[in-house]
């Protein structure tokens, strides 16, 4: 194999796939990346991939010329440094011969000892799996926009189990239903739920299709964005998820700029539509930033032992009073403007991390909150004018001394 390589667009594919090496693991092969050479015609690729067993990922450049083709499996962290160590080469010539990597620039030449290539684990095509030539059953197909699809994450993922032995809310559930997307998150103390319509026509005769993806595989999804314009081909079969990069003006969809693959969290998702709310009798409408703000003052004289703020409704005079109380710390006592309130006033506690989580990720300014009693969650969602997707946050209050 040789191949003349732009040295940034190396790097930066070099950067998207290391995320699935793992750091730690007992097999040698694991810790390489595969590079696959290819050439029809004039017109030559190279295609990187990883995996750490359970994710895999796949970057194909362009911007090379292969003057012969083949494979290798290169170790990662020196192909990582070698390639950014060269910072100030255009281009880079990799040769492989006799399971060694020639890296040339035009004032050095490293010799890497490579593995060999039939002890990498084989990843997936996902022309293959979206054809069924692969043996491999597909449960749902669709497709998004990038930038759509990393707006369904950022608002679900930060809700999600961190080590909990309930392995089924470590991820985030995905289900399809017709021209509908849900993306939802739990850690048994809040619940967040995003949706948004799928493009192109509804499959009416289509069944409901669920899938639980883990965190690490949609913390990996955001950074392979490169374009929110790019098209994202998602594919779900019994036991693994797909997601296929198209940059925009590419017709063929068989030959993604780069590819995704994870195992799904087996087990059973919480029925997340009973936690919802339903009944609420106080509606507050307040601005994301104002309430932001003045949550993250007051959070400043919280600690371990007493992790909660106080949220004071005074509806006759539109205003919030929040409050926050640590033992040998002090007191904090902020005012905050509401734009509109519905209901008999209300004292509640809640952790105030669990709401400066959602403001942050919603785009929307305008934000409702519904409350029922100071024992009761309260719910979280964006106001009419938003667009683009539907957000539905569900937090349990605290109690606090």
């Amino acid at each position: 194999m040789k191949v003349v390589c732009d040295r940034s667009a190396l790097l930066d594919a070099i950067n998207a796939v290391a995320g699935a090496v793992p750091a730690r693991t007992p097999r040698v092969a694991l810790t390489c990346i595969k590079l696959a050479a290819t050439r029809t015609g004039p017109a030559g690729a190279l295609t990187l991939s990883a995996t750490d067993a359970e994710l895999a990922i796949k970057v194909t450049l362009a911007q090379v010329d292969v003057a012969s083709p083949g494979e290798a499996l290169v170790p990662a962290d020196k192909l990582r440094q070698i390639v950014s160590a060269e910072e100030s080469e255009p281009t880079l010539t990799l040769d492989v011969q006799q399971d060694i990597c020639h890296i040339r620039g035009v004032d050095a030449h490293f010799k890497v000892f490579c593995q060999p290539v039939a002890d990498f684990p084989p990843i997936p095509d996902f022309a293959s799996v979206v054809s069924g030539s692969g043996g491999v059953h597909t449960r749902a197909q669709f497709t998004q926009s990038a930038g759509a699809l990393n707006d369904l994450v950022a608002k679900t993922l930060f809700a999600a189990a961190r080590e909990n032995s309930r392995y089924a809310i470590n991820g985030v559930l995905i289900r399809r239903e017709g021209k509908r997307i849900e993306f939802v998150a739990t850690d048994g103390r809040r619940l967040a739920l995003c949706r948004a319509t799928v493009p192109g026509p509804a499959d009416r005769d289509a069944k409901p299709v669920t899938c639980i993806v883990p965190a690490k595989a949609l913390n990996t999804l955001a950074r392979l964005s490169k374009d929110p314009e790019e098209a994202v081909h998602v594919a779900i079969t019994d036991a693994q998820v797909f997601f296929a990069f198209v940059s925009p003006g590419e017709k063929d969809a068989s030959r993604p700029r780069a590819v995704l693959a994870s195992t799904l969290v087996e087990g059973a998702f919480p029925p997340y539509e009973d936690v919802i709310p339903k009944d609420q009798d106080k509606k507050i409408t307040f601005d994301r930033d104002t309430l932001n703000y003045a949550v993250r003052r007051a959070a400043i004289l919280t600690n371990e032992e007493s992790r909660g703020v106080k949220l004071a409704f005074k509806g006759a005079a539109k205003r919030l009073e929040i409050s926050s109380r640590a033992q040998e710390t002090g007191e904090a006592n902020i005012t905050a403007d509401l734009a509109a309130y519905e209901g008999a006033d209300i004292e509640i506690g809640f952790n105030p991390h669990f709401l400066t989580d959602a403001l942050k990720v919603l785009a929307e300014t305008e934000v409702i909150m519904e409350l029922k009693a100071p024992s009761a969650p309260a719910l979280i969602k964006t106001g009419p004018k938003s667009a683009g997707s539907d957000f539905v946050y569900v937090v349990m209050p605290v109690t606090l001394q």
